[in-house]
């Protein structure tokens, strides 16, 4: 797992609308928080990424982008967020790249991870499991 302090590693991954994401392009402008979760459509994951949604003013507030990431394919992405209104993108990650470059590949599923991460690309929120959005808002 990354710590906090460390720089989080650059990447580029198409989002479950198409779009190409790229760390480096939030540099300066957006801090990101990037949430790592083992599957759509699961309780925890659901409620996890719901409360993101609900809170969505609070981390527009603190100019925030949040990215989901998780190995299952964009159809699954897809549908996951048109059913629950997700108003951030989700990250098919099929190929595991980024869940093995933050260190969140467990041996069947992903680890339950959340990093903040700010303007100039440094881990200020490192966490496993679900923490309360307060706690990550409060790291930027």
């Amino acid at each position: 797992m990354l710590k906090v302090g460390d720089m989080a590693p650059l990447f580029e991954a198409k989002t479950d609308g198409g779009e190409t994401v790229r760390l480096a392009d939030f540099r300066g402008k957006q801090n990101v928080v990037l949430v790592f979760y083992p599957g759509d459509n699961t309780p925890g994951c659901t409620s996890q990424l719901c409360a993101i949604r609900d809170d969505w003013e609070d981390f527009k507030g603190k100019d925030v982008a949040v990215l989901g990431v998780n190995p299952a394919d964009v159809a699954s992405k897809k549908k996951f967020s048109e059913k629950y209104n997700f108003p951030f993108p989700l990250i098919p990650d099929t190929d595991k790249k980024l869940v093995r470059a933050y260190g969140t590949a467990g041996l069947l599923f992903t680890t339950r991870t959340v990093y903040g991460i700010d303007k100039e690309g440094k881990i200020v929120f490192a966490e496993r499991g679900m923490p309360d959005n307060s706690q990550i808002l409060a790291s930027f």
